[in-house]
């Protein structure tokens, strides 16, 4: 009763495995898919995927990408992705408040490429810090 989960990033196979649940941080809001799931393909946004196996939850903080669920099987293809249990999670939440500091130093800025930039290092650093189990607001 379980899934075929893959997550490929371009240079690396992240995790293959099995799952009984998969909670996918898609760009319309949090997805969740189990056995028997229609097939579908979706995009993916910055944040966290989420294994269930038993009673036990994994992490793995994705940096976008796409799913597609066909037959049980879930294929995620991501641009960068990171085990939660490979994250420091002091590290990541010291990252998390780096990039904050930055946001905030360009947010009355209408649209820069600096400001871009620093809302796409904080939603890493986020999703960072959320996957290594860290208290994110």
């Amino acid at each position: 009763m379980s899934l075929t989960v893959r997550v490929l990033a371009p240079d690396t196979k992240i995790f293959d495995g099995t799952a009984d649940e998969v909670i996918l941080p898609s760009t319309t809001g949090q997805m969740g898919v189990l056995k028997g799931h229609v097939s579908l393909l979706t995009a993916l946004d910055v944040g966290v995927l989420r294994l269930r196996e038993g009673y036990t939850w994994s992490s793995i903080a994705l940096m976008g990408g796409f799913a597609e669920v066909i037959d049980d099987e879930v294929t995620v293809l991501v641009n960068g992705a990171e085990l939660g249990a490979d994250i420091d999670r002091a590290e990541a939440e010291q990252a998390l408040a780096a990039a904050r500091n930055e946001l905030a130093h360009v947010a009355e800025q209408i649209n820069t490429p600096e400001k871009l930039q620093a809302q796409e290092n904080a939603s890493r650093a986020r999703a960072r810090a959320q996957a290594a189990g860290g208290t994110v607001d």
